[in-house]
């Protein structure tokens, strides 16, 4: 994952409530293991509508999506945090979202971003025609309309997210400490470290 602190530019206004994983990728492009590819096959639905975001070349190379209330509900499928990372989305903009889908988007450095709903018609309006602007250092959404709209953002996930890591990478900053916090005990309490598994039936 890329370090993130800075994301700018313009916007899909997508705008609509209780957006599921199924309509984000839906579940015939599971089979796959890679995260690679599956972008083209994001919001296949919404694409087959006349007039909209995903298809307009206006929006071409957009890193940020404003999406309604309850985005990302449905399965727990990591795959539509992948897709939506394959598009080169890297922050999301609602009201609200789905737990774990912000679990999974948070793990593929996608920002989600809660706004009030009136900031979220705001910032609607303004992408159609300009860009928008998320600082992670300071923590707001702003625009060339002069608009400023602050945020917060998980203290843990926004290091990781600043950091390029998820959990275990971010982990393995801390491996040398862990290394020597090892050593340490294996030198105190020699004892633990020759501990293995539990014997099985039968076994002495």
């Amino acid at each position: 994952m890329n370090r993130t602190y800075q994301i700018e530019g313009r916007a899909f206004p997508l705008g609509r409530a209780n957006i599921d994983t199924d309509i984000i990728i839906s579940a015939e492009h599971l089979k796959t293991l890679t995260r690679v590819g599956l972008g083209k096959h994001a919001f296949e639905v919404v694409k087959a509508e006349p007039g909209n975001p995903f298809d307009d070349p206006d929006f071409v190379g957009a890193t940020i999506l404003i999406a309604g209330d309850n985005f990302g509900c449905g399965s727990s499928r990591e795959h539509a945090a992948w897709a939506i990372a394959d598009m080169g989305i890297r922050a999301v903009i609602a009201p609200s979202f789905s737990d774990i889908f912000a679990g999974n988007a948070f793990r593929n450095g996608i920002a989600t971003i809660e706004l009030p709903q009136p900031a979220v018609d705001r910032l609607l309006a303004v992408a159609r025609t300009d860009s928008i602007s998320v600082d992670l250092e300071t923590l707001t959404v702003t625009t060339s309309r002069q608009d400023r709209f602050p945020f917060d953002l998980d203290p843990f996930r926004l290091e990781c997210l600043k950091a390029g890591a998820d959990e275990i990478g971010f982990t393995r900053k801390f491996a040398g400490k862990i290394k020597a916090f090892e050593d340490r005990v294996s030198r105190q309490w020699p004892w633990l470290a020759s501990v293995g598994p539990p014997a099985g039936p039968g076994v002495r």
